[in-house]
């Protein structure tokens, strides 16, 4: 698989060979998208752009997933190769996409998924008093340049990332300064907007805008730039914050929308109280079965903010060059277009779990290689919800408006390119390995309880 590793001609049965998944025990969730939100990893994100994994276990403790050939790990140093058993513990399908990227991009989102997934542990550590993590937080970005910090009084499932924080930090500093410029500065307005919203609810719907472009917009942002940086991507990718925003923003909405359920039961409140507040007195009442039509209605309103973002994800999609870094950016929409889809209007959000059937998945993710197949998978499931709004529904208008846009986005092409033209051999063995990737991860957490997962992404 040479452009999910290197041009090592082996790579690909190396790959194959190297393919399992470690069962996960149950996890407190969290809430950023690309270290720890669920838009995937159960469902949506299916390893891309996700609750709570589980505990990092010590070093050779367990057999664990290896992606990259067996030259490639050779050639890294050891702290390198610490940071991808970390990265490969903590998430799944995540891991797979990041090793499928191109040249030293791969190393620099390696090492921003590792930072943020420290500081995101940080975050949902509930034993941290807020004295002390409020600074932590807001100074968490200055420790990637102090060689020995750590810290050693977590209690969370990856603390482990915390413990040795100097392994992650030194390959921090080993990366190209432009880099480092990149992912300093998300950590840095990352940890100050965490520390803003911990004792701050979800009230408007600006706030939801907000939190969300904290835990997730940033992240999108974060990668664009390292995908300028890297120079596998025009300049204009990185400087186009706005598209790059809304590209996190969607999927963290749909993540937050599919788990109402999920979230009320454990006594977290992710749907702005502008929107719930409309239909009922509480937010956890929506889950009344003589709530229903209010339920839906509030649920619907949702999903249409959602929408709101896809004209901006296919903008996006659409200036990106390299193959690799297409594949890792789409895969995660159209998986949460899918879900979106699957959530609107449906009782089953209030009731239990809303998932994306395996081979549906799959499928999917085999197909959302080039453009033309992403517009036409945007322009299917667009066009089921059109045929599931109802006549009675507030939000109808603005519903059908914005699916009205997608649709023209998404159809306006004089032709659209079959999902399957234009691929190389190789990218199309990327794309079957990462669906039995997901297939396997799919099958192994199929039966667990909610909860008990890693993401796509979050």
């Amino acid at each position: 698989m040479a452009g999910a590793c290197c041009k090592c001609p082996v790579s690909l049965t190396v790959f194959k060979r190297s393919l399992c998944v470690t069962p996960r025990s149950p996890g407190p969730a969290s809430r950023s998208l690309l270290s720890g939100g669920r838009l995937g990893e159960r469902g949506v994100q299916e390893g891309c752009w996700a609750a709570r994994p589980s505990a990092l276990r010590t070093v050779g403790s367990y057999r664990h997933p290896v992606f990259l050939c067996f030259s490639c790990q050779e050639s890294m140093s050891e702290s390198l190769r610490t940071c991808y058993l970390y990265l490969n513990q903590t998430s799944r399908s995540f891991a797979a996409v990041i090793q499928a990227l191109d040249g030293e991009l791969r190393h620099a989102v390696c090492i921003f998924y590792l930072v943020l997934r420290a500081l995101d542990t940080v975050e949902d550590d509930m034993t941290i008093p807020l004295e002390k993590k409020v600074p932590m937080l807001n100074d968490f970005h200055t420790y990637l340049y102090q060689a020995n910090w750590c810290f050693t009084e977590s209690h969370e499932k990856d603390r482990r990332v915390l413990e040795d924080f100097p392994t992650i930090s030194l390959e921090f500093r080993n990366l190209g300064q432009a880099y480092q410029d990149v992912i300093s500065d998300i950590c840095h307005r990352m940890g100050v907007g965490m520390a803003e919203f911990l004792e701050k609810k979800v009230g408007s719907m600006k706030e939801w805008d907000q939190y969300c472009h904290y835990v997730a917009g940033l992240v999108g942002i974060g990668l664009s730039q390292l995908f300028s940086a890297s120079q596998l991507e025009d300049p204009e990718v990185g400087k186009d914050t706005e598209l790059a925003n809304s590209m996190g923003l969607f999927l963290q909405k749909t993540n937050i929308i599919r788990d109402y359920l999920e979230d009320i039961q454990v006594a977290r409140a992710f749907w702005p109280q502008e929107a719930w507040s409309q239909f009922a007195c509480r937010l956890e009442d929506l889950a009344e079965s003589d709530q229903l039509t209010s339920a839906l209605s509030c649920l619907n309103l949702l999903v249409t903010d959602a929408l709101r973002h896809v004209p901006d994800v296919i903008t996006y999609l659409a200036r990106l060059r390299n193959q690799s870094v297409f594949n890792f950016c789409a895969i995660p929409q159209v998986m949460a277009i899918a879900t979106l889809s699957a959530c609107y209007n449906n009782p089953q959000v209030f009731q239990g779990v809303v998932k994306i059937r395996k081979g549906q998945a799959v499928t999917l993710m085999m197909q959302a290689t080039n453009m033309g197949a992403v517009q036409s998978i945007m322009a299917q499931y667009s066009q089921e919800m059109l045929q599931r709004v109802s006549l009675t529904d507030p939000s109808r208008d603005k519903t059908l408006f914005i699916l009205g846009v997608i649709q023209e986005r998404t159809l306006s092409q004089a032709t659209l390119a079959s999902r399957t033209a234009h691929l190389s051999p190789m990218y199309l063995s990327a794309a079957m390995i990462l669906a039995a990737l997901s297939w396997q991860y799919l099958s192994t957490t199929a039966g667990q309880p909610p909860g008990t997962a890693d993401m796509q992404g979050h």
